[in-house]
C-alpha cells in the first residue's frame, strides 16, 4: 500500500532537504505519542505556576505527535526544515479530512516563539493561554495515534 495524499509535497520536501529518510519505526512513533501525552499532563499541572514553561511543554507535545507520524513512515524533519517541516508534511498528507485538528499547531508555534523570545511589547503568557490550547494539542496527539496504523512506510 502506498499513501498518495500529499505525495508531491513530501517528494518536494525530501528533494529540498526539509525532510530526510530514516528507518521507519512504529516503536519510536509510539514512544513519541506516549511522550506527547505525558507532556500534555505536565503542561496542565504547571500552567498556573509557570505558564511559559507549560506552553513550551504543550507545544512539544504537538511537535512530538507530528514527528510520530513521520517516524512511522521513515521520515523526519531535517535541521533545515525543523518544526515547520513536520507540520507541513503531516498536514499535506492528512488535510483533508483532519486539517481542522492540525491547523492550530502553526499558530501555537508562533505563540511559543513569542513567549520564548519576547519583545518588549509581547503580552505575557497567562495560564488561560495554556488551558485554551490543551484541547487543541490533545486533538493533534489523538490524530497522530489514530493514523499510525493506516499510514505505511513512505
Amino acid at each position: 500500500m502506498r499513501w498518495e495524499q500529499g505525495r508531491d509535497e513530501i517528494d518536494r520536501m525530501l528533494e529540498s532537504g526539509e525532510l530526510e529518510r530514516v528507518q521507519a519505526s512504529r516503536e519510536h512513533a509510539d514512544r513519541l505519542v506516549d511522550q506527547a501525552r505525558r507532556h500534555l499532563e505536565s503542561a496542565e499541572k504547571i500552567c498556573d505556576s509557570d505558564p511559559e514553561g507549560a506552553y513550551d511543554t504543550l507545544y512539544d507535545a504537538g511537535r512530538k505527535a507530528l514527528w510520530a507520524v513521520l517516524a512511522n513512515q521513515g521520515l523526519r524533519p531535517s535541521h533545515r526544515g525543523g518544526h515547520l517541516a513536520a507540520y507541513h508534511a503531516v498536514r499535506a498528507q492528512l488535510d483533508p479530512p483532519m486539517g481542522r485538528q492540525l491547523r492550530p499547531f502553526d499558530r501555537m508555534r508562533r505563540q511559543r516563539r513569542d513567549a520564548e523570545y519576547p519583545q518588549i511589547d509581547t503580552p505575557e503568557m497567562v495560564p488561560s493561554d495554556v488551558r485554551a490550547d490543551i484541547p487543541k494539542i490533545s486533538e493533534i496527539v489523538d490524530v497522530a495515534a489514530r493514523v499510525l496504523d493506516t499510514m505505511p512506510v513512505y
